[in-house]
C-alpha cells in the first residue's frame, strides 16, 4: 500500500523572511523608479553660479572684515605704544618725587623752630628753610604731574581695551565668513563632480566663447568713456583678462572682484576702497541708461562688481575657477547700482 505523505508546509520564520525579502525587493524597485534624475548641465551651471555668488557675498564681508582687523590692529599697536611711553614718564616722575622727599627728609626732619634754637648759624638755618619750600612747592608739583599722568594712563588702557574687544569681534566675524565661503565652495565643487570631464570642458569652452563675443561687442560699441579716469582704469583691467579669480586677491596676477577694480583704478591713479559694500558709495551714482565705460556696475545685493565697458558688457572677475573677463551685464547677476568715480 502506497504511502501518502502531506506536504510539508513552510515554517513560520521562512515565511516572514520571504515575505520581508520580498517587500524590500518592491521598495527597492520603487525607490529606483521614483529617484530624482540626474540633473542636467545647465541645472548643475545653474545652481554652482548661486552658490559662488553666495560665496562671493562672503568674501566681500570677509574682505571688509580683514581691512577693519588691519586698522584696529594698527591702532591698538599705537595704543599700547603710547601706554608704555606714559609708564615710563609716569616711573620717571614718581623717581623725581623720590628724591625730592628725600631731600626733604635730609633738610626738614625737625620741627623747624626747635632747628632754629638749636642751630649754631642762624643764618645757614634759615637758607635751609628756604630750600625746604622750595622742595615743598616742587613736590606739589611733582604730585600734580603723577595724579594728571595717572588719569590719562588709565584712560588710554581703557582705549586699549576697547579696540582689543572690537578686535577680537572682527576675528569672529572673519572666521565666520571664511568656514561660509569655503562650505560653498566646497557644495559647488561637489555639483561640478556629478558631471563628467566632456560636460565640465564643454562648460569651460562656452564660457570662453561668452566671454570673447562681450568683447568684441565691446569693441564694436566704441561708447566715449565719461572721463579719462574712466577709460584709464578700464584700461588697465584689460590687461588682466585671463588672470584668475582668487578669494581675497587684489592683483596684479589674481583677483576677486572688487580687488579688480580697486586695482585698475589704483593703476589710474586714484585710491578707492577694498570692498564692494564700500566701493558702491564712492563717486556720484549714475542711471543704468547712462553707464559709460569705466564706471563701477554692483550686482547680486552689492555682492559682485565690475567696470562697465560699454554696450552692456562688464570686465570682471567673476567667482573662483574662473578667469577675468567680458560679458553680458544680462548673465552676470542681478542689476543693483552703478556709480562714477
Amino acid at each position: 500500500m502506497a504511502s501518502h505523505r502531506r506536504p510539508r508546509q513552510p515554517g513560520r520564520t521562512r515565511v516572514t523572511v520571504l515575505t520581508a525579502t520580498a517587500a524590500a525587493a518592491v521598495a527597492l524597485s520603487s525607490q529606483a523608479a521614483h529617484a530624482d534624475p540626474k540633473p542636467t548641465k545647465s541645472e548643475v551651471k545653474a545652481k554652482v553660479d548661486k552658490l559662488y555668488h553666495e560665496a562671493e557675498e562672503a568674501t566681500e564681508k570677509y574682505n571688509g572684515a580683514k581691512e577693519q582687523q588691519d586698522k584696529l590692529k594698527k591702532q591698538v599697536d599705537a595704543l599700547q605704544d603710547k601706554v608704555a611711553r606714559e609708564q615710563a614718564d609716569l616711573n620717571t616722575l614718581r623717581d623725581e618725587l623720590g628724591s625730592i622727599a628725600t631731600a626733604q627728609y635730609r633738610s626738614g626732619g625737625m620741627d623747624p623752630s626747635l632747628q632754629l634754637i638749636l642751630a649754631s648759624d642762624p643764618d645757614s638755618f634759615l637758607e635751609q628753610a628756604s630750600a625746604l619750600d622750595q622742595l615743598t612747592a616742587k613736590q606739589a608739583e611733582s604730585l600734580q604731574k603723577i595724579q594728571a599722568k595717572q588719569r590719562t594712563l588709565a584712560q588710554e588702557r581703557k582705549e586699549a581695551q576697547g579696540k582689543l574687544a572690537q578686535l577680537a569681534e572682527v576675528r569672529e566675524a572673519l572666521g565666520k565668513n571664511k568656514k561660509k565661503f569655503q562650505s560653498k565652495l566646497a557644495d559647488a565643487q561637489s555639483l561640478l563632480n556629478t558631471l563628467t570631464a566632456a560636460e565640465r570642458t564643454r562648460m569651460a569652452q562656452e564660457e570662453q566663447r561668452a566671454s570673447r563675443a562681450a568683447g568684441d561687442r565691446v569693441e564694436l560699441g566704441n561708447e566715449v568713456p565719461a572721463s579719462a579716469l574712466g577709460a584709464s582704469a578700464l584700461a588697465a583691467a584689460d590687461t588682466r583678462v585671463g588672470k584668475p579669480y582668487v578669494r581675497a586677491a587684489t592683483g596684479p596676477n589674481s583677483f576677486d572682484c572688487s580687488g579688480l577694480t580697486q586695482w585698475a583704478y589704483a593703476q589710474a591713479g586714484v585710491d578707492i576702497t577694498r570692498t564692494t559694500y564700500t566701493q558702491i558709495n564712492q563717486g556720484t551714482s549714475i542711471a543704468r541708461g547712462a553707464l559709460k565705460p569705466g564706471d563701477l556696475v554692483f550686482f547680486s545685493n552689492t555682492s559682485h562688481v565690475g567696470l562697465y565697458a560699454g554696450n552692456n558688457t562688464v570686465l570682471h572677475a567673476p567667482y573662483p575657477g574662473a578667469y577675468v573677463r567680458y560679458e553680458s551685464m544680462n548673465t552676470v547677476g542681478s542689476y543693483q547700482a552703478a556709480v562714477r568715480i
